[in-house]
């Protein structure tokens, strides 16, 4: 419940506070450059640049949020239509594609991403394809596994002695039964595609000024730690709720799914 409120209060922030601040994410004003939190009406302070923080950690969360959600859905749809077909079918088709999963896990997700980030022109867009693309294994693996044990259960045998298409028994019969693991490793996900983005941005290969995103945020303030930390406290304390966050919610929904099946 924690992780939820706290995403929700997020989420919400995000979206309606750079219109209730009285400072656009863009405006300079060198005079009030590097203002300490609660300085006027600079509720986190300034940066180098008299940039409002507040304005531009909401805007940067919105960016960061929604390239971690995307992400989210992209790898989730993949991996799931993926970790259906190789559990549902098996024999050699099953295996070529398990041990394609594991050939992209044998690489570290971190080489991959910012292998394929020094390549291509960085971008939200390009940068939540590339998260997508080092993210969807997992996810493989827990839906094959799922499937694999529920394709000899006595409904897809039923499905399949009524003549069934195969596209209809992984979707409509399979998919519903494995739907619960799969919530929980989307939800888990989402908090690893904001660090993702986060880390990537931070070593200068993801999101570039001066569009923020909590990674470039924390980029811009390592040469002002000694003389103005709240430039890095506040980005490292949004990301570290959120990935935090979201990672009790995909705990609290794994509690809920094991009660569930103890249950049954």
């Amino acid at each position: 419940m924690f992780g939820l409120v706290m995403i929700i209060v997020l989420v919400l922030a995000c979206v309606f506070g750079p219109w209730l601040l009285p400072f656009d994410d863009l405006y300079i004003d060198l005079r009030g450059r590097f203002s300490p939190p609660f300085t006027g009406y600079h509720f986190f302070g300034t940066d180098p640049l008299g940039r409002d923080i507040a304005a531009r950690l909401f805007m940067a969360g919105r960016i960061s949020l929604l390239v971690g959600f995307a992400a989210m859905v992209i790898s989730t749809v993949f991996g799931t239509v993926l970790g259906i077909a190789a559990g549902f079918f098996g024999g050699r088709i099953g295996t070529v594609l398990m041990r394609f999963v594991d050939a992209m896990l044998s690489f570290p997700n971190i080489f991959l991403l910012l292998a394929m980030a020094a390549f291509i022109k960085p971008s939200p867009i390009m940068i939540t394809l590339i998260i997508a693309a080092t993210s969807w294994m997992e996810i493989a693996r827990i839906v094959e596994a799922e499937v694999r044990s529920l394709r000899e259960r006595d409904f897809v045998v039923a499905a399949r002695m009524l003549g069934l298409s195969n596209s209809h028994i992984m979707f409509r019969e399979l998919l519903p039964n494995a739907i619960g693991p799969i919530i929980v490793a989307a939800t888990l996900t989402v908090a690893r595609a904001i660090l993702l983005e986060a880390y990537v941005s931070f070593l200068g290969y993801g999101i570039q000024p001066p569009l923020p995103s909590w990674g470039n945020m924390l980029n811009g303030a390592q040469q002002y730690l000694d003389s103005a930390p709240w430039l890095a406290i506040v980005p490292g304390a949004a990301i570290t709720l959120a990935v935090t966050s979201f990672n009790f919610i995909g705990d609290g929904l794994r509690d809920a799914l094991d009660a569930r099946s103890d249950m049954l």
